[in-house]
């Protein structure tokens, strides 16, 4: 009963204190806010000064940042040459001149839609061009707008979707293929030998090895190739070494020539032979070299190109595969290289090349016993290729040809991932580019001439099916057509017509996920997963153009190019380094001879290289990939206004590879 009054009167006497506390307060509130607001102005003031200041700051080195680059793009252009002025096979003309085209037309379009979006334009509610009056401009943009909503979005909507299956259909193939790989890993599936070894003490129960180095003016790569051949752990009686030499300057030709009597004066059986009539290239230089007499003597040949440098333990390795199999007509080995960490063009084919080998050749391999033969590091049955018909002239790529019509014969092929054969990639753009060129026209021109035989042989339908359809037309014509056509063309166009835009997916999720597994069996390369993806596209144009060339047979589908090479021996090698101690070396073994002929080979030797070096060798540029790094940043720019996010990044940073590689920015840097 004490405590009710004692609450009442604490209420009774404080409300004025309340009151007069709060009055205070809400003064104080009320001047602080007056203040702030007065401040609020002068700092706002500040802080966008401050924020000018560091935005004028800054123009100063983003000018000079500008200005270095195009000034080295000026300097680049100006010492460089045209890839048409130095290539007379040059027959990229059709489709530079459609890029230029198109990028004309695009230019043209995105600066209408600059007009457009900085006017304001809002045409929705217009639906008859006729109806807009006295804007020549605006009445133009409504018929585009018009003409594209009723013929193109159409045309293109259906290109771009048949383009999005055929690229989930070869993204499919390569799943499939990723999985058998690591099948394969899981059971640890790999070829076995039947029987017995060769018995080491009787030398007589070797078969007898014939070994063949076709070459052509490999000046820098020779002595090494040779001296590794020469050194195959296998009876010296059991095996013969041909140099098949096309060389056509006279001081290379006597370097090689020296070189193999040097070697056959230590007891090694080696022949030097020289074509006098260079015809058919390199299938030509072995068709030849199999017309000798002494081959019907031998019941192996190993093929290796210039570059190529066995191992003493190749022959044992891989021929007794052959033994009490008499249905294995090759026994393919892996490549592994010298100069992968080199630059980031040989890092990025290192990726391709372990993916091909790892995975492509390794599963089709183990399930197929069937794969494209490499040209090197690999042995025949020779009676499988008499079997076949022998080397042929008809096409570039006379390593797949071959292996083709074996197939066709019923002759299995075993893949031996674990022997490697060290060898060396291309370390310029120049280099790269002619190599991947013959590599994707030969085999649109071998399927033109194989389709009637595969068709008509005896093969399974299984077997006919694969060769067709996923050997030639998915994994050759196919995968070129579609990564030009989607991502170089289909998707800049849509950034101008956006009824027909592609979805996220198709231009980031799924090649991103290919990558991965593009890039999984050479692990060290994650750090290199984006350049990889954009320069594959960038070599697209490239594997496209060839792609055509072959189907269709235009000039540039016979051109054969000796792919430049540095003569490596090892990782650690510097160019520099290996070139003066190879100079030293030739020197001394021509005036060890001290005969006429030596000094003068000597005197040639000396002159030819005084001409090397007062040549100044030219950066190239290229005008596809520049017309095409053009059209990409032109459609970044479009997709810019739209607030197209993936869109936007993946235009530019694909544009900027094509900058870079059509500036031959790109692999060895010529100074």
């Amino acid at each position: 009963m004490k405590m009710t009054p004692n609450s009442v009167v604490i209420t009774l006497e404080k409300p004025e204190n309340v009151s007069l506390i709060e009055a205070n307060d809400s003064r104080r509130e009320l001047i602080f806010q007056e203040k702030q607001k007065a401040a609020s102005p002068k700092q706002f003031t500040w802080v966008l000064l401050l924020k000018a200041h560091r935005i004028v700051s800054c123009i100063p080195w983003l000018a000079m940042s500008l200005c270095t680059i195009f000034g080295s793009i000026k300097k680049r252009i100006a010492t460089s040459s045209d890839a048409r002025e130095e290539d007379p096979t040059y027959r990229g003309k059709k489709i530079y001149r459609f890029l230029k085209a198109f990028l004309a037309i695009s230019i043209v379009a995105l600066i209408i839609e600059l007009i457009a979006y900085f006017k304001n334009w809002d045409l929705s509610l217009v639906h008859n061009p006729w109806e807009v009056q006295n804007n020549l401009v605006q009445w133009s943009y409504m018929a585009w707008l018009s003409f594209r909503v009723g013929y193109i979005a159409p045309l293109i909507m259906t290109l771009s979707k048949s383009c999005i299956v055929l690229f989930m259909i070869q993204s499919l193939d390569r799943l499939v293929q990723c999985l058998g790989c690591f099948w394969i890993k899981y059971k640890k599936l790999k070829p076995s030998i039947e029987g017995e070894p060769y018995d080491i003490e009787d030398g007589s129960s070797y078969p007898m090895v014939l070994v063949q180095i076709p070459m052509c003016n490999e000046r820098e790569v020779y002595e090494q190739s040779i001296a590794a051949v020469c050194q195959l752990d296998w009876p010296k009686d059991r095996f013969l070494v041909q140099v098949l030499d096309d060389s056509d300057d006279e001081v290379v030709k006597n370097l090689i020539r020296d070189e193999c009597l040097s070697w056959k004066g230590k007891g090694v059986n080696i022949i030097y032979r020289h074509r006098l009539i260079r015809t058919g290239y390199k299938a030509g230089n072995l068709k030849s070299a199999m017309a000798c007499d002494y081959v019907k003597e031998y019941e192996f040949v190993a093929i290796f190109d210039a570059d190529f440098q066995p191992n003493p333990d190749f022959l044992k390795l891989s021929i007794p595969h052959f033994k009490n199999n008499p249905e294995i007509g090759l026994v393919q080995t892996r490549w592994s290289f010298v100069n992968k960490d080199e630059n980031l063009l040989t890092r990025l084919q290192n990726i391709n090349l372990c993916f091909h080998f790892e995975v492509e050749q390794q599963v089709n391999g183990v399930f197929l016993n069937f794969f494209g033969f490499n040209g090197t590091a690999g042995v025949w049955r020779i009676k499988a290729l008499e079997d076949s018909g022998g080397w042929l002239e008809r096409t570039t790529v006379e390593d797949m040809d071959i292996a083709v019509r074996a197939h066709l014969k019923g002759w299995k092929f075993i893949y031996l991932n674990d022997v490697k054969v060290l060898c060396e990639l291309p370390e310029s753009y120049e280099a790269y580019k002619k190599q991947q060129h013959r590599w994707h026209s030969g085999p649109m021109q071998l399927f033109r001439l194989c389709l009637p035989d595969i068709i008509s042989s005896k093969i399974s339908v299984w077997k006919k099916a694969n060769l067709i359809f996923l050997f030639f037309l998915l994994r050759k014509l196919i995968l070129p057509f579609y990564s030009f056509t989607l991502f170089c063309i289909i998707l800049p166009l849509t950034m101008f017509i956006p009824e027909a835009e592609l979805p996220a997916w198709v231009i980031c999720y799924v090649p991103i996920v290919m990558s991965i597994l593009n890039i999984l069996p050479a692990p060290k390369s994650f750090p290199f997963l984006m350049p990889y993806l954009l320069f594959e596209n960038t070599m697209s144009v490239t594997k496209f153009n060839a792609m055509v060339s072959g189907l269709f047979q235009l000039g540039s589908a016979y051109e054969w190019v000796v792919t430049k090479k540095t003569g490596r021996a090892s990782e650690s090698d510097l160019l520099s380094l290996s070139e003066r101690e190879h100079k030293m070396l030739n020197e001394e073994k021509i005036q060890r001879r001290l005969s006429e002929s030596g000094l003068e080979m000597l005197g040639k030797l000396k002159e030819q290289s005084e001409k090397v070096h007062t040549v100044k060798k030219k950066n190239r540029i290229y005008k596809p990939e520049l017309a095409l790094a053009f059209l990409l940043l032109t459609a970044a720019t479009r997709s810019l206004l739209s607030a197209h996010g993936i869109h936007f990044y993946y235009l530019l940073f694909q544009g900027l590879s094509f900058l870079v590689v059509g500036l031959d920015l790109i692999g060895e840097q010529v100074s």
